[in-house]
Order: C-alpha cells, then sequence, then structure tokens
C-alpha cells in the first residue's frame, strides 16, 4: 500500500472515529406524515358474457388481462353437503377416483397432455361444489376445454384403486382428529348443525371402511352432470375456438338432476362445549353464533363489524389478547358462508392458563362495540383496509372467477360486487353498533375448547350457563 493511500485511509478512519458530540449536528428532519389516501375506487367487473348449452350446463367467458395465460374452472353444484349421512366419505372418494384418468386417458396421459399446455389438471372437492380447473398458456385454451370435459364427463372411477384411496383417506382423517383446531371445528360445527350436512365435517373408520366403487358411482351418477355445472374462463383467449371446443366437448353431457337446496336451521344458543387434551400447552377456543347469510341487506355491515371486531390485524380483539395481553400469537374472527347460511366466529389457541380470561376479554370487546360506537377515524381505517383488498385480491384469473362463482352460488347477481365498495365505505358507526347487538350476542354464542380440562374447568366455569355439554 502507498504511503499516500495509507494516508487517506487513516483520515477516513479517523473521521469515523469523532464522536458526534464533536461534530456539527445537521438539522433533524421533520417528520412527514404520509398523504392522504385517494377515494376508494368501486371494483369494476370486467366486460363478460354467459350463456347456457341445451343441456343446462352454463359458460362464463372473461376477457382479462394481457399474459398469454387462460383459466378453465368447471364448477359443479355438489359437494360433501351432498353425501348421505352413512355414506360420509364418498363425496372425497369420488373426487380421488376422478383424478384416475378417463375412458380414453389414463391418469398419466391426462397430466402431460395438461403439462404440455403449461398447465396442470386439479380436482377439489368441497363444502357446496367441487371443481375441475386447469391454467394454460392461451393458446391450448380450447384444447384444456376438451381435456377438462373428459375428466368430467368420462372418468375411469376405477374399482382398482378403491381400497389405496380409501386407506389414504383413512390416514388423512386419523391425522386430522389429532389436531386441536379440527377437533374444535367439527364440535363447534355439530353444535351449530346437529341434523345438517354441515355437521358432518369428518367420515368416521367405519364409514371410510365401508365404501364401495357402487357408492362412488352412484354419488357421481347423482351429482356430477351438466345442470350443476358452469364452466368459467378467464385470461386471453379466442373467444369463437372456446365456444366451439366448448359445445363439441361438453354438449352431449347429461343434464342429470338439478341442483339441491336443503337450508340449514342453525341454532343459536349459549352451551360450552369442552374436549380433554391432557398435558396440552394450549387451548384452542372456538366461540360463535349464526348470523344472517350473503343475500341479507345487512351482510356487507357484517363484514365490515366483523373486520373491526376481530377479523383484521388491527381488529380490536387482536389488539387485546395479541397485542396487549399476549395471551395468543394469531387470534381471528370471520363470517363463514355456506350456501343460504353463515356464521360469525373467532377462533385463537391460548396459552393454557388465560383460557378463561381469554374468553373474558373477547367477549368483553363485543359488549364494549354494542356499547359504543367506534369513532369516525377508527371505521374508516377499516373501510380502507376493506376497500384496498377487495380490488387487490380480485386482480387475476383465479380471483375473479372466485367472486363470479360466490355471487352465482349465493345468488346475489353482480350488482353485488359492482356496489361492494361502495356499501363498505356507506357504513356508519352507528350501523357497526347496531349490527353487534343485533347479531353478534355473547349470551347466544356457543363456546368450544378443547384443552387441558384439569387446568381449565374452573377457569371456564363461568361461561357454563344454561346449559353445557362436554366431553
Amino acid at each position: 500500500m502507498t504511503r499516500t493511500w495509507k494516508i487517506a485511509v487513516a483520515l477516513v478512519f479517523t473521521a469515523l472515529a469523532i464522536p458526534a458530540a464533536g461534530r456539527a449536528q445537521a438539522p433533524a428532519a421533520q417528520k412527514q406524515a404520509p398523504p392522504a389516501g385517494a377515494p376508494a375506487k368501486p371494483f369494476t367487473v370486467p366486460a363478460h358474457e354467459t350463456y347456457t348449452l341445451p343441456n343446462g350446463m352454463r359458460v362464463t367467458l372473461v376477457p382479462y388481462g394481457n399474459l398469454p395465460k387462460v383459466t378453465l374452472s368447471l364448477v359443479v353444484r355438489a359437494g360433501r353437503r351432498n353425501q348421505p349421512a352413512e355414506k360420509l366419505g364418498v363425496a372425497g372418494l369420488t373426487g380421488d377416483l376422478l383424478k384416475e384418468g378417463t375412458t380414453t386417458r389414463t391418469a398419466k396421459q391426462v397430466a402431460e397432455e395438461a403439462a404440455q399446455m403449461g398447465g396442470s389438471v386439479d380436482i377439489g372437492i368441497g363444502e357446496d361444489e367441487s371443481t375441475i380447473s386447469s391454467d394454460v398458456l392461451s393458446e391450448f385454451g380450447p384444447d384444456a376445454a376438451r381435456l377438462l370435459a373428459d375428466v368430467a364427463h368420462h372418468p375411469r372411477l376405477p374399482e382398482s384403486e378403491v381400497a389405496r384411496l380409501k386407506s389414504n383417506m383413512q390416514r388423512q382423517v386419523a391425522i386430522a382428529r389429532t389436531l386441536p383446531q379440527q377437533i374444535a371445528l367439527e364440535r363447534f360445527r355439530k353444535a351449530l348443525y346437529p341434523d345438517h350436512a354441515y355437521g358432518r365435517t369428518l367420515p368416521t373408520p367405519e364409514s371410510i371402511q365401508g365404501l364401495t366403487i357402487d357408492d362412488a358411482k352412484k354419488f357421481y351418477a347423482e351429482n356430477i352432470g351438466a345442470a350443476r355445472a358452469h364452466l368459467y374462463v378467464a385470461g386471453r383467449f379466442d373467444a369463437a375456438a372456446i365456444k366451439k371446443a366448448v359445445a363439441a366437448s361438453f354438449g352431449d353431457w347429461e343434464r342429470g338432476l338439478a341442483p339441491v337446496v336443503d337450508a340449514p336451521k342453525p341454532k343459536a344458543r349459549r352451551l360450552l362445549d369442552v374436549t380433554d387434551k391432557p398435558g396440552a400447552a394450549q387451548s384452542t377456543i372456538y366461540v360463535g353464533l349464526p348470523v344472517p347469510n350473503s343475500a341479507s341487506p345487512d351482510a356487507v355491515a357484517l363484514v365490515v363489524t366483523n373486520s373491526l371486531l376481530g377479523g383484521s390485524f388491527g381488529s380490536r380483539i387482536t389488539s387485546n389478547i395479541r397485542e396487549r395481553k399476549g395471551y395468543t400469537y394469531s387470534p381471528n374472527s370471520q363470517i363463514s358462508t355456506r350456501i343460504q347460511d353463515a356464521y360469525w366466529v373467532e377462533v385463537a389457541d391460548v396459552t393454557t392458563a388465560v383460557t378463561g380470561p381469554a374468553l373474558k376479554e373477547i367477549f368483553g370487546e363485543i359488549e364494549r362495540l354494542q356499547k359504543e360506537a367506534p369513532s369516525a377515524e377508527e371505521l374508516a381505517g377499516i373501510q380502507r383496509y376493506l376497500s384496498g383488498i377487495f380490488v387487490i385480491q380480485n386482480s387475476s384469473r383465479q380471483a375473479l372467477i372466485g367472486q363470479l362463482r360466490f355471487v352465482d352460488l349465493q345468488g346475489l347477481g353482480e350488482e353485488y360486487l359492482k356496489t361492494y365498495v361502495q356499501k363498505v365505505n356507506a357504513v356508519t358507526p352507528a350501523d357497526v353498533q347496531r349490527i353487534t347487538g343485533q347479531y353478534i350476542k355473547p349470551e347466544q354464542m356457543t363456546i368450544v375448547v378443547v384443552g387441558d380440562k384439569s387446568k381449565i374447568t374452573d377457569q371456564l366455569a363461568p361461561f357454563a350457563a344454561p346449559a353445557e355439554g362436554s366431553r
């Protein structure tokens, strides 16, 4: 190193070593407030076309985006709710069998064809609906439509795979029944829907063992047909080519039976249900009750109220039992919806020693909101949050399909989507107070707790009136 370089380095280190007090202080920068947010923009549903084939199957085409991709989602109005009570698990078994290929393609051939299009074929069995979908390069949109039609319309349903699939289901259910969250959900739903399919969340080992290929074929024949199907296509695609492929590949699909809507009649009642988990370091809490469904005039105000109360990271319950008390890491409340049905529920995994105090704080926040409306400033923050995430969450092909599916399933019409942001921002502090008092009533809530009974029984005693069920 040259002498000049050494001197330069020494000067740098000397300058760095001078104490701050010995240097001239730059004036402190004034902290600037962030600019005010712009008014919330309404959500605009992209221009689209919906039509019906002669066999009753509906088709919705949504040109969207600039990427050369297209998503096709065949939604069938049938799922776990359509299972007979004595055949729990048959919907899942049928869905698994649909993945085993068609009468003209093996499962491997289906996967390879989808991969050559830049995607895959995904099959999901839900509570009210089941889905066969694919996301592929735009040029392969018509080919993907033909492939989905083959999977839905000509399934192989091989008896040779039933034993293996049932064994897999047995393992999955056995694992699920060890999880406190799954146990609590099952107990909660059973309490709300004692005589409805929504109250039966998991099959028993005996039910799975008794399933046969004939059961799966019967479930398919009674539930998977054109009259219950709706194909959504979103992205960049040649509309004429898609229509031609859809007509040719789905046109001869049997109409089948119309969708069955068996509206539940959930019970709102104070019930304490405790499941013993000896030695558990945490208690899993589900506390909630039925509320008006998505078709209610109060549905959007309920969403806003839930977000302020417990459904967002900055909500009151979360700020209380997570930030101030440290009882739990990730509490959350939600409006859980199904066809013609909804319930509000707060879910939290809390330290065993504070199970009772956590419930006290949850109820305390509800009662506080019943007695006093939130400030306009607090409500405005929640409204900005909901408006923003609604628009952001609907900025993809899959999300657009999801929203259209939701309004179709609930019978809401697309005006619901077009006016959602405006309705969110029209909710007033007085509305939130009214909604809380009218619908979110602690005295009518079902309380489900999974934890160490020896340590939580006394803590839960104040919440066990007037009716109680435990095991």
